[in-house]
């Protein structure tokens, strides 16, 4: 399984951005995808979980400006971040559990700026 993240970038503060993870490989059944961010000087932390069913969960800091979601036929899955802080500045991971494993993307970049 492999899993490609796209979107980050440098926005501004109260700004947008859309990521983007795109899972390939050998994916059958049942599996939870998820966001993950590590800021300089922190540990890594999670920001949403979404089921392949859809159920969806959050971290307490993102419940209202963040939104997960996934396309199953595309073995896509999606951030939303609306109302960006500088402090969301940080390397955000994407997560796929499949049958007891982790497998994890190469992170991209996400920049606020004030």
């Amino acid at each position: 399984v492999q899993l490609q993240a796209s979107g980050g970038g440098l926005v501004q503060v109260g700004g947008s951005l859309r990521l983007s993870c795109a899972a390939s490989g050998s994916i059958f059944g049942g599996n939870v995808m998820g966001w993950y961010r590590q800021a300089p000087g922190k540990q890594r932390e999670l920001v949403a979980r979404i089921t392949s069913g859809g159920t969806t969960n959050y971290a307490d800091s993102f419940k209202g400006r963040f939104t997960i979601s996934r396309d199953n036929a595309k073995n896509t899955m999606y951030l939303q971040m609306n109302s960006l802080k500088a402090e969301d500045t940080a390397v955000y991971y994407c997560n796929l559990r499949h049958l007891g494993f982790d497998y994890w993307g190469q992170g991209t970049l996400v920049t606020v700026s004030s």
